[in-house]
């Protein structure tokens, strides 16, 4: 079954008029006019090729690398191998809720509802407990790549790509759902033609903060591209936090120093094992983390890097891994874990597909030694069954949620599904 990813609704096809006609000789008074030359049919112009594969270098064109397609109506957990899963001793994984198409974001209401987002489709949905079992509402419809969510204050905020808007009292509007607020308008001007889908995390400041990722693979972003930018709800007035970001899905702040976290997507076709995936740390407003000059802290692109130091930019504070394809993340605060586990960062790692021989397909946790050095270890696995394989997975991780009794929700937009890790002495 080919899962290539289809992208035509990231590139709009360029579609010129007929040619003109030809222009016809006149013909002399005393002569019959002559019949008229055939004009040359119209050669339509092709297409300009995806996003994705902006930036390819010479040779690359016939690689048979290609990102993955979800499965849009979602699969049946009985019809997957979810006894592959491992997590370490003492935790158990399982299916908490499934019939999600496109699972993505997750965020978590008062009153115990998960929101969940969509990047492909146009859904949100909203998942609750009733009469003892797991109901899953489509919240709302037909919105324009809904992927990032945040529920603060009773207040359910949802960031589609061109603009994002605020359901007040939203736990108690469920059936009837009030409508759209828009907090900030005008995000997406130039309908670009990738990386368009934010993610929203509410700051300790009561700003919301959301990614505005590159428009291609590799290009020299606007003011407005490949930046972390923040809005005040209550006045709608924008800020630019954090630049030279190529893509970020995924970002929170540390429950102590307040610091915004995010994870990073380095730019394709390098390499298999260049340039890395980046954990990063803002630690003041304005600073530039390289894009495109730059890239894991050390390696200068081939094409923007020239006459560039990667020492004048943010290094990483964790270098993942080349095309690991960071997502969701979030800092561990709950109890139900081993106390060793506390402010620990958890990231779903979707996975690679720029590469020959894919990596990630898992949720990795990440640990702080005492002088603040970061590594990654494996957490969720067993989503990827064969590494050379097209595609080598049946699941890809989206998005981790913190639950109030400290279990964790990870979800999966490959099959619609969201599962539960807990931990039990």
């Amino acid at each position: 079954m080919n899962h290539a990813w289809k992208l035509s609704a990231l590139c709009a096809a360029i579609v010129f008029g007929p040619a003109a006609m030809a222009q016809q000789a006149a013909a002399p008074a005393a002569a019959p006019a002559a019949a008229p030359a055939a004009a040359p049919a119209a050669t339509p112009a092709a297409a300009p090729a995806p996003a994705w594969k902006q930036g390819m270098a010479e040779g690359q064109a016939s690689s048979p690398l290609h990102p993955f397609a979800p499965h849009m109506t979602g699969r049946a957990a009985s019809e997957l191998p979810i006894d592959k899963l491992k997590v370490p001793a003492g935790f158990k994984v399982e299916v908490w809720a499934e019939g999600v198409p496109e699972a993505r974001s997750l965020a978590l209401g008062d009153k115990g509802t998960v929101f969940v987002s969509n990047r492909n489709l146009s859904n949100v949905y909203a998942i609750v407990d009733k009469d003892g079992k797991r109901e899953v509402k489509t919240l709302f419809k037909g919105m324009n790549s809904p992927n990032g969510v945040v529920f603060d204050k009773g207040t359910l905020y949802v960031a589609e790509r061109h603009r994002i808007t605020r359901y007040d009292n939203i736990e108690s509007q469920l059936d009837s759902p009030p409508q759209a607020v828009v907090v900030v308008d005008n995000l997406d001007p130039h309908k670009q033609p990738g990386h368009f889908w934010k993610y929203l995390a509410m700051g300790p400041d009561g700003k919301l903060y959301f990614n505005i990722g590159s428009p291609q693979n590799i290009t020299m972003p606007t003011y407005m591209e490949a930046v972390i930018m923040r809005v005040d709800p209550k006045t709608g007035v924008l800020e630019n936090y954090a630049q030279g970001v190529r893509n970020s899905v995924g970002m929170a702040f540390h429950p102590k120093t307040k610091q915004l976290w995010f994870t990073e997507h380095a730019r394709d076709w390098i390499g298999d094992d260049m340039p890395s995936d980046e954990l990063n740390v803002v630690s003041k407003q304005g600073e530039h983390f390289g894009f495109p000059y730059c890239f894991q802290g050390d390696f200068l692109d081939p094409q923007y890097g020239k006459n560039r130091s990667c020492a004048d930019f943010t290094k990483p504070k964790l270098n993942l891994g080349a095309h690991v394809a960071p997502l969701g993340m979030r800092f561990y605060t709950g109890k139900m874990f081993p106390a060793t586990y506390a402010n620990n960062v958890f990231i779903a790692q979707h996975g690679s597909w720029n590469r020959t021989t894919k990596q990630g397909y898992n949720v990795v946790r990440v640990t702080m030694d005492g002088k603040g050095n970061a590594k990654s270890e494996p957490f969720l696995e067993g989503f990827m069954t064969d590494e050379k394989a097209d595609p080598p997975m049946w699941g890809r991780p989206a998005d981790v949620l913190q639950m109030a009794d400290g279990s964790l929700l990870v979800s999966d937009d490959y099959n619609g599904i969201i599962y539960r890790v807990s931990y039990k002495k």
